[in-house]
């Protein structure tokens, strides 16, 4: 059945920011679609409020609206663009929500638009418990005994009835926010009162627990012709009460019989088909009880999720674009397979390799996190390998975490005791299977690891322990020959891991010595979707130590680009996006580029972003061979082979193999190794601001407690400290005073001559500044774009929201902040891109930090300028000046970012903060304090003509919209409180009610504003501020931490946290206030609009001139 005809204009509804539960595999299937759908002919918008991804960026639809999801805001679009039908299935939850409540609400019959991809039954059907219940029964399958409840007297009643222990799962949440595992009474009333909380329709299932259960889900798609494909099968190696997002999966599934196979195949496209999708991918979740072989439908997506992802890269089939051709009237024998060309989407992925994807956490981000893994997703992101074992996958996807354990045997055990370690196992956690390793070395049985593990998979455990058995043979072998050798790498064992097993051979280079004399290095495999029976035309690649290479020989010039690993709080999309952006700009003028990165939910590890893609991790051992092997063929074929690396644009991972690479001879293009450690070493960069006169805040270095108080007694208190070389200022702290200054460098364990701590001067109540610009050999220097931060300086520039262009700064100050950015580009030596951070200080500039690479906000400053920054450094790096590219149009001929034009649109970007996810051991929130360790997963744009509109839409995109009408709740430090006057007085007359504590209160009533008086936590127990917020009759929250005082301190947290449970904004800093205050008043105007990005972007490069 070809397309549909009547179709001609499709929106595309985004997932906005990055949270955890919805990251950027959603940009991945988000940009796939809309590259279908237009090259299908038909006009496409698209809403989306994350300006860090691909799909936002102008070349991928008709009509760009980097706007708010939210009804509101998505109907304004709607009544502008008037598309045929929206496409809700590839943003997530997020969209799927929006396009019910726009559904319900009549916006679509008002508009005549029409749901494809999924009607909206079939959505209710897959997220309604109840309604999936019957259907499941209906297709002959069975579910966990359960009830639906709407309160805690339903929920009580049920669980009297089912017992202990049960799951509590919350109706339309995404990554399994507000649902865990009851094992108490005390345990129900917490989680069963946060998940009503959390469920938008108020209503919870409470379900018996199959905890340690065998988990499985299938990735299902089907057509209107009711043929139907399973894409692929995926196993979870930890049992039931994992979260599947923070569980080690691998795919296929292994430990299934053939007919378990089948009947979890039959049942799972019986389920799909009452269900009624049936233009469209979705995943199912079994469960089967490994005594009795019962198995259970768990739940499903009737959309694409984060498993399609991992599903579409696992196979090669792409899922998201097949989806949006199925949406549009295709059927599956219609569609080409892209990667063979002669098979069609109905025909079903064979994989000859085994998959495994580990999830990366950030705990060490939020302390005091309970660490313990539940039904509640708490990973920032994953990594996945390929390998012809589930060994060899395992121990490659081991090292693709870029954690401190890079596989076994790279780290010190803790203990000796096997007690404590199957102690241990009892808890799922992060890094779990270092433990089920360590537990085997220490002499135990499967059976005690299978036990004390909550039930892991016998066959999983044996093929750990047939690794300990490895270890031990490799220990004991009078020499690392050549077939035990070969065995530990078709294992998957790095060169460093058997390093650390033979220290004779002198280190990880010295295996590598050994290994290349006896001619051992990796093959190429190729992923084609087809078991190798038809050719494949898309060199996807993996490593194996097996017979035959599979790399095809090409005479053009090379260029790898290292990616950025798997996601974490600091490395995230952001510069994904950049390495994506240099692809693009290296394939357009005849490079032929080579991505190497090991995470499955980006947009680089598409198949056809790059012209040859290796699903590597990112070590100096996997980078080496792959330029080996990329460098070797290219010669062999004429060519020039390998002409550069780029290691500057995926965050701190690749920089930090950049001096490696270059001392092994691997020519590095860009800003070279040398410039790099200069902007990061102390000394070297001071002298270079001393040369040019450039300030910079009174800073020292120090090895011991004794240090670090002489230097903070010289330059007096607050203080900045951390330790050297850090990426989202990991570790960082303000210490006002010695006390806390002697408590940090204890728990600061690694300070060492090696290990310095850097401590700065504190500039309280600073403007921070932060500038991205390019640099190219003639020493030109381009801004990008100047952007001024809402909260003052402090707070980290990943977490704190910012304004482009700058709202306050004086044209003198942007003109020293060009003199200054100019100095410090040359006297690097900068290739490409950099970005500085300032602080205004009393009329005065200081630099803070220089980074020569991309930064997080090269795609925020793209998106609000119209130029695209990392294509024009990818450029740059391989040789081009800026004046070729302004000539080109790829730069403003006349003038940079430094000056924007009057008129200009102003955009704010507002990061978006996970504290809901995290819960102490005592089941209270975290802090939602921001400070100088980052801490947010993912940002948002709000764009429009005025600062307040903007500001209101970047607030509404991050975190729901702000209030209009209500009481506000003011509690600020002392020396904020004349600051909060003017904002606290305008709200009232905008009709708000004031609330605030007795300090505050006092010196507001002074100014003629009613208040009313509550008292602080630990004050009284009647009705204080925090029951007033838990109740919902507060709708904003003005905070500011105090000084030292504990009390203090704790009461601003108790506040605070209250808000993160009640879901109210709260800003914490004096300048967010008065960025709230204008927002609000815009929203009380009713002058919000919609533009897309195309429009902005031709008045900002026409403006003007």
């Amino acid at each position: 059945m070809p397309k549909r005809e009547d179709l001609k204009h499709v929106m595309v509804i985004g997932s906005g920011p990055i949270v955890i539960g919805q990251a950027c595999e959603f940009d991945y299937s988000g940009t796939q679609a809309c590259r279908v759908l237009r090259a299908e002919g038909l006009r496409v918008s698209l809403v989306n409020s994350n300006p860090a991804t691909i799909m936002t960026d102008p070349e991928f639809a008709d009509a760009t609206y980097v706007e708010p999801i939210t009804p509101e805001f998505v109907e304004l679009v709607i009544a502008k663009e008037r598309p045929d039908a929206i496409l809700p299935t590839l943003g997530g939850q997020t969209a799927l929500n929006t396009a019910i409540a726009l559904h319900e609400s009549g916006v679509l019959d008002k508009y005549g638009v029409e749901l494809i991809g999924a009607n909206v039954e079939a959505i209710r059907k897959g997220e309604d418990r109840q309604l999936f219940k019957d259907i499941v029964a209906k297709a002959g399958g069975e579910t966990p005994r359960s009830r639906v409840c709407h309160s805690m007297d339903e929920v009580r009643a049920t669980v009297a009835e089912i017992g202990l222990p049960v799951v509590i799962r919350p109706s339309f949440t995404m990554g399994g926010l507000g649902s865990g595992m009851a094992h108490s009474d005390a345990d129900l009333e917490m989680i069963a009162g946060a998940g009503l909380a959390a469920s938008p329709v108020h209503e919870v299932l409470i379900e018996e627990s199959v905890l340690g259960w065998k988990e499985y889900e299938l990735e299902l798609m089907r057509d209107r012709h009711d043929n139907v494909v399973v894409v692929c099968s995926i196993e979870n190696v930890d049992p039931m009460g994992v979260h599947t997002g923070d569980s080690v999966t691998v795919a296929p599934a292994l430990t299934l019989t053939d007919r378990e196979y089948q009947k979890l195949r039959d049942l799972g496209i019986a389920v799909l088909r009452e269900v009624g999708v049936d233009t469209g991918g979705c995943n199912i979740q079994f469960a089967i009880n490994p005594d009795d072989g019962r198995m259970i439908v768990i739940e499903m997506n009737p959309r694409v999720s984060r498993s399609s992802a991992l599903a579409s890269k696992a196979t090669g089939f792409p899922i998201a674009k097949i989806a949006a051709k199925l949406a549009i009237g295709y059927t599956l024998d219609e569609i080409p397979n892209d990667i063979t060309l002669q098979t069609p989407a109905a025909f079903e992925p064979a994989l000859d390799y085994v998959v495994v994807k580990i999830p990366r956490f950030a705990f060490e981000k939020f302390p005091g996190a309970d660490k313990e893994l539940t039904t509640t997703m708490k990973s920032v992101g994953e990594a996945m390998s390929l390998g012809r074992n589930f060994a060899e996958a395992l121990n490659k996807a081991m090292r693709s975490m870029e954690t401190s354990q890079a596989g076994f045997w790279t780290y010190a055990d803790k203990t000796d005791d096997l007690q404590e370690v199957l102690e241990a196992l009892k808890t799922p956690h992060d890094g779990r299977l270092y433990t089920v390793e360590h537990a085997f070395r220490l002499g135990a049985t499967v059976e005690q690891v299978h036990a004390a593990s909550g039930r892991i998979d016998p066959w999983f455990l044996d093929e750990i322990k047939a690794l300990v058995d490895l270890r031990a043979e490799i220990l004991a072998a009078p020499v690392l020959d050549e077939e035990l050798l070969r065995k530990a790498k078709r294992s998957g064992l790095s060169d460093r891991q058997l390093a650390a097993l033979r220290p004779e051979l002198a280190g990880e280079d010295g295996v590598r010595a050994l290994r290349h004399r006896l001619g051992l290095r990796p093959v190429y495999k190729t992923v084609d979707t087809c078991a190798a029976e038809f050719a494949a035309n898309t060199p996807y690649h993996y490593s194996s130590y097996d017979e035959e290479t599979e790399v095809a020989p090409s005479d053009r010039p090379k260029v790898i680009i290292l990616g950025s690993g798997p996601n974490r709080i600091g490395q995230g999309i952001e510069f994904d996006y950049s390495c994506v952006h240099a692809v693009q700009a290296l394939r357009g003028v005849d490079f032929e580029t080579v991505m190497v990165n090991c995470n499955p939910e980006t947009v680089s590890t598409d198949y056809d972003t790059a012209d040859r893609l290796y699903f590597e991790p990112l070590t100096f051992e996997d980078v080496l061979e792959v330029f080996h092997a990329e460098d070797s063929s290219g010669k062999a074929a004429g060519g020039p082979g390998v002409i550069g690396v780029i290691v500057q644009l995926g965050g701190q991972t690749p920089l930090g193999l950049a001096n490696r690479l270059k001392a092994a001879g691997i020519p590095i293009v860009g800003t070279s190794p040398e410039s790099i450690d200069l902007a990061e070493d102390r000394g070297l960069f001071g002298t270079l601001l001393a040369e040019n006169g450039l300030r910079s805040p009174e800073h020292g270095t120090a090895t011991s407690f004794e240090e670090a108080k002489a230097i903070a007694d010289t330059i007096g208190y607050p203080v900045l400290v951390r330790p050297s070389y850090v990426l989202g200022g990991r570790g960082m702290e303000i210490v006002y005073d010695e006390p806390t200054l002697k408590g940090y460098i204890e728990r600061a364990t690694e300070i060492s001559p090696d290990h310095p701590v850097l401590v700065d001067r504190f500039l309280d109540d600073a403007v921070e500044i932060d500038v991205d610009a390019l640099c190219d050999a003639t020493g030109e220097v381009y801004l990008g774009g100047v952007m001024e931060h809402i909260e003052e300086a402090g707070i980290h520039s990943g977490d704190s929201a910012c304004s482009l262009p700058p709202i306050t700064l004086a044209a003198s100050h942007l003109a020293e902040v060009r003199r200054y950015t100019e100095a410090l580009a040359r006297g690097i030596g900068v290739r490409g891109l950099m970005n500085v951070q300032y602080a205004l200080k009393d009329e005065q500039l200081y630099v803070l930090e220089a980074n020569p690479r991309a930064s997080r906000t090269v795609p925020f400053v793209s998106k609000a300028t119209g130029v695209q920054l990392a294509k024009a450094a990818a450029r740059v790096m391989l040789g081009a000046t800026i004046a070729e590219l302004r000539a080109e149009g790829m730069l403003v001929p006349d003038r940079d970012g430094g000056s924007v034009p009057a008129g200009a649109p102003i955009a704010i970007k507002e990061a978006v903060l996970p504290f809901k996810r995290f819960r102490t051991l005592a089941g209270n929130n975290v802090d939602s304090l921001l400070s100088p360790e980052m801490k947010s997963t993912g940002e948002v744009m709000g764009i429009d003509a005025g600062f307040g509109q903007a500001f209101a839409k970047s607030q509404a995109a991050a975190y729901g919209s702000l209030p209009t009408s209500g009481k506000i709740f003011v509690s600020v430090a002392n020396r904020d409180k004349r600051s909060m006057i003017f904002p606290v007085k305008r709200l009232a007359d905008l009709g708000f009610g004031i609330v605030t504590t007795a300090g505050t209160g006092e010196v507001l009533s002074r100014y003629g504003i009613d208040c009313e008086i509550v008292p602080k936590h630990y004050e009284s127990p009647g009705t204080n501020a925090v029951e007033l917020i838990l109740a919902g009759e507060i709708a904003l929250i003005i905070n500011t931490p105090q000084g030292s005082g504990a009390s203090a301190r704790q009461d601003g947290y108790e506040i605070r946290s209250a808000a993160v449970t009640a879901d109210i904004p709260c800003v914490t800093t004096v300048p967010g206030a008065a960025a709230a205050v204008m927002g609000i008043e815009a929203l009380m105007r009713g002058d919000m609009s919609v533009r897309p990005l195309q429009d902005l972007h031709r008045l900002l490069r026409s403006d003007l001139s």
